[in-house]
């Protein structure tokens, strides 16, 4: 019914004026062209991290294809869905993070996973979209720039589930859920002077915090601060990565020709430490590549979110653009030392399915937010 009601009104537009393939599938030509790119990019950097293992690479654009789906589905569903199905599914997410703290799977001695013998896979990665749609559909109801108690009210939502996260321990995920509510707060307009306050409240409640971080927490920190250190310990990760980088030059010491990374000198060279690899075999001129592509998807998602018809769809497209820019800004930071080791992969370059998919889904999202924002029948 609804397919034929759709041709029939297209048959009443004029031919010049009806929508292009990517137009009927709800898919934005500049953000999917970028996307593309940079998982092109990606694979690229990830074959010769892995050695050039085929075998790897393959998985990966398996898992890559998948989330292609999840992105093309969830560009199918217009924004006005998403805006009523917010609440239940933020309200998911979390019993599923209580689920998991009582009958969760523990691997690496964290437990992240829920077993439904079908799947396992980890609810917390649910949140990183779940919240910043919460938070829209909560704001987008309310004059706009939200009071103080509707901000309090915001920050409770954000803190339920990060709490939760917190104790699998998943401090990475934990940072990024804070960071999807946060830039949905800013984006709604929240006050500078109340930025601030938060900002001084957070530093005087730094030794509260310390105080509940697990020990090799606490010693990702103080690594963080000097990791010279225990070189050969909780330091060795940061100073093999920044040797890494810094060798690499300006041009680098061409493709597949790291030493770091293929001698093993360098961890996790395939997920969290990956631009380490990047640095050292393309260079400066390689890791500007990147981040010129990271650039033109970030710019086009807060376009994408200026452009928007209503509140709620403002709100959550600029939500998910910022969080997948503190995707970037973490990565990066950590691996050049610039910031702590939390465990955030580089968004569509690190090896892994959970969060391509999630950060896949969340680009869907904001092409329907933009190409439902016409008046052609949905």
């Amino acid at each position: 019914m609804a397919a034929r009601a759709y041709n029939s009104a297209l048959d009443s537009v004029p031919a010049a004026d009806r929508p292009g393939l990517l137009q009927r599938l709800h898919l934005d030509l500049p953000l999917l062209v970028s996307v593309l790119l940079l998982c092109g990019y990606g694979l690229l950097v990830l074959f010769s991290a892995t050695d050039q293992d085929p075998g790897k690479v393959e998985r990966q654009i398996l898992r890559l294809g998948i989330a292609l789906g999840v992105m093309l589905a969830l560009a199918q569903v217009h924004p006005a869905v998403l805006r009523r199905w917010a609440a239940p599914v933020y309200l998911a997410g979390v019993l599923m993070l209580v689920a998991v703290l009582i009958v969760g799977d523990i691997g690496k001695g964290a437990q992240r996973w829920l077993d439904l013998g079908v799947v396992r896979f980890q609810p917390s990665e649910l949140l990183k979209v779940a919240v910043p749609m919460m938070l829209a559909w909560f704001l987008s109801g309310r004059p706009l720039p939200p009071s103080a108690w509707h901000i309090l009210a915001g920050a409770i939502l954000i803190a339920v589930p990060t709490l939760l996260i917190f104790l699998q321990p998943d401090l990475g995920t934990a940072v990024l859920v804070v960071g999807s509510g946060a830039m949905v707060l800013f984006l709604a307009g929240m006050s500078w002077r109340l930025i601030l306050g938060v900002a001084v409240l957070a530093a005087s409640l730094a030794p509260v915090l310390w105080y509940l971080l697990r020990d090799y927490q606490r010693q990702r920190v103080l690594t963080f601060l000097d990791p010279t250190t225990d070189p050969l310990g909780s330091g060795y990760h940061i100073i093999q990565s920044q040797i890494a980088i810094g060798s690499g030059g300006l041009h680098g010491k061409g493709w597949f020709n790291g030493t770091q990374s293929h001698l093993e000198f360098l961890p996790e060279r395939t997920t969290d430490f990956i631009f380490a690899v990047l640095g050292e075999e393309l260079g400066l001129t390689g890791a500007l590549v990147l981040m010129t592509i990271y650039l033109v998807i970030i710019l086009r998602g807060l376009y994408i979110a200026s452009m928007a018809r209503d509140t709620f769809g403002r709100l959550l497209a600029g939500g998910l653009t910022l969080i997948f820019f503190i995707y970037v800004f973490v990565n990066t930071g950590m691996v050049s030392g610039l910031l702590p080791v939390v465990g955030v992969p580089l968004p569509l370059v690190s090896y892994g399915g959970t969060s391509l998919v999630t950060i896949m889904g969340g680009f869907g999202i904001i092409m329907s937010i933009h190409t439902h924002r016409k008046r052609f029948p949905v």
